[in-house]
């Protein structure tokens, strides 16, 4: 919905965070609209503005509260809410800022606007209710704007791994499931408005468990929904991943995407144990191996965690030695961040953040040197590529196995799907023809 668009109120949402927050923010945009709302940018003027936070290090909750007074700097009268992980966890911090009028937990986030109705509070509202352990369903519009990018579906949220570094449990609370038919008919609803690939969503999703229904259940039954060109599976836990899926990526009839995001967090089994990770690195590798073996041109992310207490120079070679020769072509690469609350902030021999600074950007090197190779492998291949927008008379978008191509056309190419031959590196991206 255009900001042109004539209303008696306007709103905006930043979203920091997770594809999860994504996904929870878009439903509330359909809300807001169907409200009377008209979006805005975050940063323009906004009667409402909503802070959808993220707690997953220090810097995040820094961040959370830097556009919180961003907002209320720029925008005095209006009413401020903050919603999600840190409002969960940080609500203090959170109602110490002059201005804000509503933090919401993660429990009641999606009825935000119920406490909006009262008006701007004196003091701020906090509602941060206990996580149910229910599983749920999810209130969306079955009919709102059309949409023209992929779409994040939210299947299950809460997390009972209890990582000894991972604040998210307490924040989102404990492994449930959305409801089968529910989910479903909110992916029907996004293809019926345009949405051609759906991602599939949540804090853990390999544990989805619905009235004897798994995750490879959700992907069959997406599989039968018309006009689903591409289904793709976000981060998953490499213990959760049914080696069934294989099958599904390499049938080039099926939609699920040759695609995988693995979490390996540590390459040595000393830190491995101490994060409680629930794998070894060998068992990381030979999984990461099979799929690679399985599913032809997979592309295999993963995220790593720099700077563990304890984590000793030989610990973080076993990082570096995992990324550079496994089948990975990226990894997202963290700090360590102490997390109230997590039995990791309990642990001696703390790495110092100039030695954490110093392994991070030697990762991200690495990352950026196996992209290239992989990128390197595919050159002359014609793919399917689902483009998204354009710049300079380039259309940009994604092959199923995460390689991002910009192709030259004068046709309008929005969320559309052609056959691209790839022909050369640019930057962080290949160049292709369409074909």
């Amino acid at each position: 919905m255009s900001k042109d668009t004539p209303h008696t109120k306007t709103a905006s949402i930043h979203t920091l965070g997770c594809r999860l927050n994504q996904s929870e923010s878009a439903i509330l945009e359909e809300k807001l609209a169907a409200a009377g709302y008209g979006l805005v940018p975050f940063g323009e003027a906004a009667d409402l503005g909503i802070v959808h936070t993220c707690t997953v290090t220090n810097d995040a909750d820094a961040k959370s509260r830097k556009l919180v007074r961003q907002f209320i700097r720029n925008n005095p009268e209006a009413y401020t809410a903050v919603i999600g992980c840190y409002a969960q966890m940080g609500a203090d911090s959170l109602a110490a800022i002059e201005g804000v009028d509503l933090i919401v937990g993660n429990q009641e986030k999606l009825n935000v606007l119920d406490f909006v109705a009262a008006g701007k509070n004196e003091q701020p509202l906090i509602v941060r209710d206990r996580m149910e352990r229910d599983d749920f369903t999810i209130e969306f519009a079955e009919e709102a704007t059309p949409l023209h990018q992929r779409m994040n579906l939210k299947i299950q949220d809460g997390c009972d791994f209890m990582c000894s570094f991972c604040l998210i449990p307490f924040a989102r609370g404990r492994a449930r499931a959305r409801a089968l038919d529910n989910l479903l008919d909110e992916a029907r609803s996004l293809v019926a408005r345009g949405a051609k690939e759906l991602v599939l969503t949540g804090v853990n999703i390999g544990t989805y468990s619905w009235e004897g229904k798994t995750v490879l259940d959700v992907v069959e039954a997406l599989n039968e929904i018309d006009g689903v060109e591409r289904i793709r599976i976000s981060s998953i836990e490499p213990t959760t991943i049914d080696e069934r899926l294989f099958e599904w990526m390499a049938d080039e009839q099926h939609k699920l995407t040759p695609y995988l995001h693995i979490p390996l967090q540590a390459g040595s089994d000393t830190i491995l144990t101490a994060m409680r990770r629930l794998y070894s690195r060998q068992e990381f590798l030979d999984f990461v191996h099979l799929a690679h073996e399985r599913v032809p041109g997979i592309g295999i992310g993963t995220d790593i965690l720099v700077g563990f207490p304890g984590e000793t120079e030989a610990d973080f070679e076993d990082s570096c030695d995992v990324l550079t020769k496994s089948p990975l072509f990226y990894s997202h690469v963290f700090k360590y961040s102490e997390r109230p609350g997590t039995a990791s902030l309990r642990m001696a021999d703390k790495v110092s953040g100039d030695i954490a600074n110093v392994r991070s950007a030697r990762l991200r090197k690495i990352s950026a040197m196996k992209t290239r190779l992989f990128q390197e492998h595919h050159l002359g291949q014609t793919v399917d590529v689902l483009f998204e927008h354009a710049k300079n008379g380039y259309w940009s978008g994604y092959t199923g196995s995460y390689i991002r191509v910009v192709a030259r056309s004068n046709d309008d190419l929005t969320n559309v799907s052609r056959r691209v031959k790839l022909v050369s590196i640019q930057g962080d991206e290949v160049l292709g023809e369409l074909v």
